[in-house]
């Protein structure tokens, strides 16, 4: 059905909300595959390839290929459960099924990093765990065949100066939670948004680049800020009155189009308006109009640092080793699904001005935990905030191994805002001393 109105692209949005039993937790995670004898990038085709893993981890553990022309780009759960899909570099990425406990996610993540790691062992492919690529040019890095990166590449270089780096040389995870109503949403993007900043620092993890220092705590956080400011940020309307779906709706339609896809193949659109696509002007399509999945596939291409789909997206962290992945969900639970945690973070929050939050926003990736807000350190901040998301999760009282609730997995948080030291600080101290200036240590040290 064709796109009459936005309206209907407000109610797409409305559309996710759901009563609190009902809400989720969506873990996604990006690792980069190297070749454990070399160290390499490993490319799409060949022996010991991205094609390779893909087409193993469907042989041997069944899932289902799913394919552009010729080319296995993406592996779905027959079961509806989750999928694995490639980043532009070959960063492999699980995008988790929505469960119901940060304990059932990090089994997830247990279970997908056992099924890569006994494919990847049979090829001599390894997986690391970085918010930036450690070692490899741009030139180095292999480009996967899907047809959207073909399109986005290109544009990214009259926008900004890292596109590019973003898309082929940096990890992230995230975690995608619910939200009741429209009330709802806003309170949690605003907080979200406001506090990006600090899960950046606590999971501040990708301080190389091209075999040394890169001059930053967080590079991942930093390309983001001369990557396209068209569709990247802090959203500062959210913060102002009357926020609501529409006006993330007018704001999803002002941002540049990439694509259009039909009968399985990119249109290049690079550039062009949502808004005249719905009037039936898109030069490419003349007289065509949008469907609801051109919606969906344009709301993709918009990486703000809290994305809003049928949930909301958290954007703001660093890949990193299996236990920070799984505290990164916990940490977001524990503050959004408690409504007291929820109303205490809020109160931290509610004062800072958009100045106040960009400036936080521009100095965390250089400083991390050091960085300062009306005074007070990002530290100071995690620690309070991780108190907020700890009495969340007690409260919420799920328990796993052990009789252990999911506050659990806040510890290696609790560890890094006690002692200042982020995961990128620790990483330069073994590069400086240990490791004698040798990056490749990396690699062996830090590898899956």
């Amino acid at each position: 059905m064709p796109i009459e109105s936005k309206a209907q692209l407000i109610e797409e949005l409305a559309s996710g909300s759901k009563p609190k039993e009902q809400w989720r937790i969506g873990t996604e995670h990006e690792k980069f595959p190297f070749l454990t004898d070399t160290l390499g990038p490993v490319p799409y085709h060949g022996e010991r390839s991205i094609r390779a893993l893909l087409e193993g981890l469907k042989d041997r553990f069944g899932w289902t290929g799913i394919y552009e022309g010729e080319n296995i780009i993406a592996l779905s759960d027959p079961k509806g459960l989750g999928n694995v899909s490639l980043e532009p570099g070959g960063q492999f990425e699980l995008s988790g099924a929505p469960l119901e406990s940060v304990h059932d996610t990090c089994e997830e993540v247990h279970e997908h990093l056992t099924q890569v790691r006994e494919v990847g062992d049979r090829l001599g492919i390894g997986f690391l765990g970085l918010g930036a690529s450690p070692v490899w040019s741009r030139a180095e890095t292999p480009v996967m065949p899907k047809g959207r990166y073909g399109i986005m590449a290109p544009y990214m270089d009259k926008v900004g100066t890292l596109g590019r780096d973003m898309m082929f040389r940096t990890c992230t995870v995230q975690v995608n939670l619910d939200f009741a109503s429209e009330a709802d949403m806003v309170q949690k993007l605003r907080v979200s948004l406001a506090l990006q900043p600090i899960a950046t620092a606590l999971f501040a993890n990708s301080p190389f680049l091209e075999g040394k220092p890169n001059g930053f705590l967080s590079f991942r956080s930093e390309v983001w800020r001369d990557t396209d400011g068209d569709r990247s940020g802090m959203l500062p309307f959210a913060f102002e009155p009357g926020m609501g779906f529409e006006r993330y709706v007018d704001y999803a339609l002002d941002v540049p189009m990439y694509f259009v896809m039909r009968e399985g193949k990119y249109i290049d659109t690079a550039g062009e308006s949502f808004r005249a696509f719905m009037e039936g002007r898109l030069p490419q399509l003349p007289g065509e109009k949008p469907v609801l999945k051109d919606w969906a596939d344009h709301l993709t291409t918009i990486f703000p640092e809290v994305r809003l789909k049928k949930y909301l997206e958290m954007r703001g962290a660093d890949s990193g080793p299996w236990r920070r992945l799984c505290a990164l969900p916990a940490f977001w639970v524990g503050i959004l699904y408690h409504q007291p945690s929820l109303d205490a973070a809020w109160e931290l929050v509610k004062a800072w001005s958009a100045e106040e939050r960009q400036k936080l926003r521009d100095d965390v990736p250089k400083q991390a935990l050091k960085a300062t807000i009306r005074g007070r350190t990002v530290q100071e901040i995690a620690r309070e905030v991780l108190e907020h998301s700890r009495q969340g999760l007690e409260t919420r009282g799920r328990q796993g191994c052990k009789g252990r609730t999911e506050a659990a997995f806040l510890d290696p948080l609790d560890e890094i805002a006690a002692t200042g030291k982020t995961a990128a600080e620790n990483l330069l101290a073994l590069y400086h001393g240990s490791w004698n200036g040798d990056i490749s240590r990396v690699f062996r040290d830090f590898a899956y």
